[in-house]
């Protein structure tokens, strides 16, 4: 079952690169990443928001707002638009590793207060081969996770917004390397998202500017199942707040400056030195394995072993800017922040955009500042279709 545990490994890289983290700074005493099942699920799928250090709960709304807060929904400019992205993953270490994702929305009714939207997501582990203990060749499998979601969102009154999504995750990590009956089963688990979008237009001297402030609470639902139920894990819950402010630099030129901050909402996995014996570390693990997701949810506030102060460790922040011209050619910057002891992610985003009526292409480009990182280099790619532009474009071709 060796190629079992690289499956493993490479799911924890991608979400919590340990190799960035110096060899002197690891202490059993300090270091404590929070672990979670279907870590896909957190990888950034779209350029604009990478390159912004990974926010987008307080953003101006476009395609991709199903990950970041789908609440924006609501106050799209476009009644519809779809959006695909292509992210290479972890190409340092491996080149077959690679997340898609497709998402979209339609606006409802004439009133132009409520939408609908959707995203499918989906994250390949490449091929790996399996072996026997001995090291004889058997067959190849390729490890993948996906999931599907419909969200639903409606303005509440001219500033403000709320959002729902329900969500279906597919996690598929096992293989029988014995017998073909053996085969192991894929994890299924289901979760919603909660969000909130508040946006308004102050007047600063005569210019007339936007500040908004967006709130996503993702993936609250049930366990992934691993080993055949023995090893459950926790999902990825996380609470995204975020504030952004655009204000013209002059005759259309806008600059936007945005701030967020996330916390997963996942009860630290018990370590055995925090115990004094092995039998009472066993029974922490087995109280933790049994724990539902909603007390977990709220345990998340409270169990860190070093208190107050590695629960504030638990917090990731992101800065970010974006320089428009005429909402067709974009700048954007921003930075991501992890504690050293949480992880350690901590890497510059860099990318630029153009759009047309139709159609608007964005690219970001990843430099990391953590020593050794795995996601150093990272790129990725956004297209997305308007579809009131191309209504128009077909209006004006008749």
């Amino acid at each position: 079952m060796r190629n079992l545990s690289r499956i493993i490994l490479l799911l924890a890289v991608s979400a919590i690169p340990l190799l960035s983290v110096a060899e002197d700074d690891i202490k059993t005493d300090t270091f404590n990443p929070i672990t979670t099942g279907v870590t896909s699920q957190s990888i950034t799928p779209d350029a604009r928001g990478a390159s912004m250090g990974d926010l987008g709960a307080a953003t101006d709304p476009d395609m991709n707002s199903q990950f970041w807060n789908p609440s924006k929904y609501a106050f799209a400019y476009s009644s519809a638009g779809v959006s695909l992205s292509y992210t290479p993953w972890l190409r340092k270490i491996v080149n077959d590793i690679f997340l898609a994702n497709i998402a979209g929305y339609f606006k409802l009714g004439s009133g132009d207060n409520q939408a609908l939207s959707a995203s499918l997501r989906y994250f390949s582990l490449g091929e790996i081969s399996s072996s026997d203990d001995v090291g004889n060749a058997m067959s190849s499998i390729n490890p993948f996770e996906m999931s599907v979601d419909v969200g639903y969102s409606r303005k509440l009154s001219e500033k403000f917004s709320m959002g729902v999504v329900l969500r279906y995750i597919y996690s598929n990590l096992g293989y029988s390397a014995y017998a073909a009956d053996e085969q192991a089963k894929g994890s299924s688990a289901f979760s919603a998202d909660i969000s909130g979008y508040f946006t308004t237009y102050p007047i600063i001297g005569r210019n007339e500017c936007q500040w908004s402030l967006g709130f996503n609470i993702s993936n609250i639902g049930s366990k992934v199942a691993y080993n055949g139920g023995n090893d459950p894990a926790f999902l990825p819950a996380n609470l995204k707040i975020g504030t952004a402010f655009t204000f013209p630099l002059a005759d259309y030129h806008n600059l936007t400056l945005a701030v967020d901050a996330n916390k997963l909402l996942v009860p630290a996995r018990p370590r055995l030195t925090d115990y004094k014996d092995a039998q009472e570390y066993n029974d922490a693990l087995q109280k933790w394995k049994d724990m539902s997701s909603i007390t977990g949810i709220f345990k998340s506030f409270s169990d860190a072993p070093g208190g107050f102060k590695e629960e504030l460790r638990e917090i990731n922040f992101s800065i970010g800017a974006e320089y428009s011209y005429n909402q067709q050619f974009f700048l954007r910057t921003g930075y991501f922040h992890e504690n050293k002891y949480k992880g350690n992610r901590q890497y510059f985003g860099f990318g630029a955009g153009f759009a047309l009526n139709v159609v608007r292409l964005d690219a970001s480009y990843m430099i990391a500042t953590a020593q050794n990182s795995p996601l150093d280099q990272t790129l990725r790619f956004t297209l997305s279709f308007d579809m009131d532009g191309i209504k128009n474009l077909f209006g004006r071709n008749k």
